[in-house]
């Protein structure tokens, strides 16, 4: 399959009645511009970061520091995406916002960009583009200084995908299938922009 960008890309859900600066618990996912596989590799169905891959995973740790109201819970890196739970503190992950709008689906499916959602800073809007901007400035540094690979225009695509987490097993499930994405990473749809020069 060959890849094409227009075509191929990661579409972003929201609730158009939801504010997303509110308390809840969420599953984001955000993917490499192309899909590109900056982050290490996946060996035996294990992930081995590479120094731009733990580059990422320290600047989604920082989360917390910059906006001390969220809370971060599991998360997976794979080559070429991130996978996390963010929480705005004093979340109930049971939580189910009410869809009144009817043009939505009954799950709140709707596709706009999100940061045409009006919330107020630190909502997930902000976070999510504050680790976009910082993990992206810190990868153009070190493709200067270190030599990492280049990326075409941005490091992340525009938009991220996310997801309301609506109850306790809905969350777990969302940790059950972080902790077997590498495992699963053949199966995964962004894989088919994978060079398989060392699988085995």
């Amino acid at each position: 399959m060959i890849f094409n960008p227009e075509i191929h890309h990661r579409r972003s859900i929201r609730l158009k009645s939801y504010d997303y600066s509110l308390e809840g618990a969420y599953f984001v996912t955000m993917v490499c511009q192309n899909r590109e596989n900056l982050f290490g590799d996946i060996k035996n169905g294990k992930m081995f970061l590479n120094d731009a891959g733990k580059m990422i995973e320290t600047w989604w740790q920082k989360i917390p520091e910059k906006f001390p109201h969220a809370e971060i819970d599991e998360f997976v890196i794979i080559p070429n995406h991130l996978h996390g739970i963010l929480s705005i503190v004093g979340a109930n992950p049971c939580i189910r916002p009410d869809v009144k709008n009817k043009s939505e689906t009954e799950s709140g499916d709707n596709i706009v960009s999100p940061l045409r959602i009006p919330n107020s800073y630190g909502g997930l809007g902000q976070i999510i583009s504050w680790f976009k901007r910082m993990s992206t400035n810190e990868y153009i540094r070190n493709v200067k200084e270190k030599s990492w690979p280049p990326f075409y225009k941005s490091v992340w695509q525009k938009n991220y995908y996310e997801h309301v987490i609506r109850n306790e097993s809905d969350l777990q499930k969302i940790r059950e299938y972080m902790l077997f994405n590498p495992e699963n990473w053949e199966n995964d749809e962004n894989f088919f922009n994978v060079k398989n020069n060392d699988a085995d």
